[in-house]
């Protein structure tokens, strides 16, 4: 009787592991490609490599509906001493969306903030730059200081806008080419 409990166990265990493989299935490969620099270019945003951009203080008469947008404020990634065979640059930034709209970074959440309003970055062109996407390509020079040029500006994500600090921080990732 032993013996056959003992069998018994084993099938049974036969069986759960049988199942659990099943449940694994090949569905497809990742490759993930790319290359270790011996040096990149510098990156010149200031002390503690941390720029801020004045946006200015906006009257919230400014935005006459959702979509409404204040004028732009440029802003200048400095890269220099860039290896001969760095030609071009992305560049990506990451931060809070505005309430999963990627082209939007949401406002630091902080004691009387602004309300119904984001900031919305774009590439030199003026051209919207969603978040986590990398820019168009930026040429890059080896013997000169590149001016990697960006525009910020609030839009409005609702039809009424609070007045408050607009405050938000945004991470970027320069992609070297």
């Amino acid at each position: 009787m032993n013996m056959k409990k003992t069998v018994m166990a084993s099938a049974a265990a036969a069986l759960l592991l049988t199942g659990s493989v099943s449940a694994m299935a090949y569905d497809g490969t990742v490759k993930f490609e790319g290359e270790v620099l011996d040096a990149a270019c510098t990156v010149d945003i200031g002390a503690g490599n941390t720029m801020t951009v004045n946006m200015g203080r906006v009257n919230k008469s400014t935005f006459t509906g959702a979509g409404s947008k204040s004028d732009p404020t440029k802003f200048t990634i400095k890269v220099k001493d860039c290896p001969s065979n760095i030609t071009t640059a992305t560049v990506k930034f990451d931060g809070d969306a505005y309430e999963g709209d990627n082209n939007v970074l949401q406002l630091t959440q902080e004691t009387g903030v602004a309300t119904g309003v984001g900031i919305q970055l774009a590439d030199s062109t003026q051209k919207v730059l969603p978040l986590y996407t990398a820019s168009s390509e930026y040429p890059l020079k080896e013997t000169v200081e590149n001016n990697l040029d960006f525009y910020a500006r609030y839009i409005a994500k609702s039809d009424t806008v609070t007045a408050g600090p607009a405050n938000s921080v945004a991470t970027f990732t320069m992609n070297y080419n």
